[in-house]
């Protein structure tokens, strides 16, 4: 059975980076997992591919419906938005980390991929954040 895991935007650009270390591991999270990322993982994803990697928009489309077919999308409501408030208070995370994080509690992950967060961390003894790299 395949984990039900969160990833943050980091796994999913290494996907595009010259680091094929870190391309390979984001590769093989994504192919063996089951995957779960919010609509502003999606955001951020297409905003820093075309500023950083300087993608033209259609290879953007390309990699936007790739992505898309590969993981499922949790779309963030007023709910996510109030929790993660809370998530930022307790764990001294930023409050667009703190989105990530709460969006990965609602979807009922038990792992958030990410090179961002303190790895080895439980949030809400039921999230652990895990840097793959």
């Amino acid at each position: 059975m395949k984990d039900k895991i969160f990833i943050d935007t980091n796994i999913l650009i290494y996907i595009y980076s010259k680091d094929i270390r870190k391309k390979g591991i984001s590769l093989d999270i994504i192919e063996n997992k089951d995957c779960y990322i919010s609509s502003q993982v999606l955001q951020e994803f297409i905003s820093v591919l075309r500023k950083k990697y300087k993608l033209e928009w259609p290879a953007l489309e390309k990699g936007f419906q790739q992505i898309t077919s590969t993981v499922k999308i949790y779309t963030n409501t007023i709910s996510t938005i109030s929790k993660a408030c809370k998530i930022a208070e307790k764990y001294k995370y930023s409050f667009y980390d703190s989105l990530i994080v709460t969006s990965a509690l609602e979807v009922k992950c038990h792992k958030l991929y990410t090179e961002d967060l303190h790895s080895g961390q439980v949030i809400e003894n039921k999230l652990e954040i895990i840097n793959p790299y």
